[in-house]
């Protein structure tokens, strides 16, 4: 699942961003069911640990872009919404992401 980040389309990357790639490893996780129990929880978490490993889960300014509220509500909506639905959701991630910026 992780591999499926660095896809490349015609030699292009897929999820050109850091934004796009933790965007996109929250859904797959959340959606996709990898685990028998716990996808919420592990695509919480492994959000959270790409978002540190990349160096964009704190803002200028030292807070978390996201706090464990938010985080459960995020990992709730994407687990609750319809299929057709995602690539709203991947844009709101992306732009909630993109506000540190």
């Amino acid at each position: 699942m992780l591999g499926n980040l660095e896809q490349t389309v015609f030699g292009e990357p897929a999820y050109p961003s850091i934004e796009s790639k933790a965007a996109h490893l929250l859904y797959f996780v959340i959606k996709n069911h990898p685990f028998f129990d716990g996808n919420k929880r592990s695509g919480a978490f492994l959000f959270v640990d790409f978002l540190h490993k990349n160096g964009k889960l704190l803002k200028l300014d030292g807070q978390p872009l996201i706090n464990d509220t938010g985080l459960a509500a995020l990992a709730l909506l994407v687990a609750e919404s319809a299929p057709q639905q995602k690539e709203t959701l991947i844009r709101l991630i992306m732009h909630m992401l993109q506000q540190n910026d």
